[in-house]
């Protein structure tokens, strides 16, 4: 796996390279380094929605930068694919988080996550963004930044995210009857389009949890048992 690979690498007694040279940037690097040439139209590059925290300020600069270079397709398929490899590889999380890396540790770490995001990122966007990150030492922020990332496509393509939580997994067939009905239902606006995800939680233990945005429809069993139990205990 890639974090083993990493943590022999950092293991290693590191011998200096001529080309890991410490850069000055400015306090705010990731936003500054993409302020290249001004768009024609500011509103064409501005973040769809509002982000908070410091991961949704890098996202948000990332944005930016890819819209600057009409690549937000290829940003957000480099993107999916780092995600991917977290999720693959639960290791390689920590070792981004850890405190102890060296320069020359997140240079060899940016090396490595740049052979799996692939050819779409074809002006270098996401190559330089994680640079950005290793030099300020926030390659922890990585998953953070690939999420936040996706919430702001799914809003720049106009989708609404339909999560459905069941107990078990949900066939084809059921969860396009219950994206046909949402579709059509006053939670979903015009001309927007439903971006539908299946979850699978045993502790519901039946029924369906339904996410519409920010809304929350409660049809499982556990809610129904809940509420029973409470209302026994209120007539006791």
């Amino acid at each position: 796996m890639l974090s083993c690979r990493l943590a022999r690498q950092a293991s290693r007694a590191a011998v200096p390279r001529a080309t890991i040279v410490p850069r000055t940037v400015p306090a705010s690097p990731a936003v500054r380094r993409y302020a290249q040439a001004a768009p024609t139209n500011r509103q064409s590059v501005k973040p769809p929605i509002p982000l908070f925290g410091l991961d949704g300020t890098y996202a948000s600069a990332l944005y930016t930068a890819a819209a600057k270079t009409s690549t937000l397709d290829g940003v957000a398929k480099s993107l999916a694919a780092l995600s991917g490899l977290l999720k693959k590889d639960p290791k390689l999380n920590t070792i981004l988080h850890a405190p102890t890396l060296k320069p020359s540790d997140r240079a060899a770490i940016v090396g490595e996550l740049i052979k799996h995001i692939g050819v779409a990122d074809k002006q270098d966007t996401v190559k330089n963004f994680l640079n950005t990150l290793a030099e300020n030492n926030r390659l922890g922020l990585i998953e953070g930044v690939c999420t936040k990332f996706e919430n702001l496509m799914s809003a720049w393509h106009q989708e609404v995210e339909l999560t459905v939580t069941s107990a078990s997994p949900l066939d084809n067939k059921t969860l396009s009857r219950l994206e046909s009905a949402v579709a059509k239902s006053e939670y979903v606006g015009q001309g927007k389009k439903l971006k539908v995800t299946n979850k699978v939680n045993p502790d519901i233990l039946g029924g369906l949890l339904v996410e519409i945005g920010d809304r929350t429809i409660d049809l499982s069993v556990s809610s129904k048992m809940l509420k029973l139990n409470k209302l026994l205990t209120d007539s006791l």
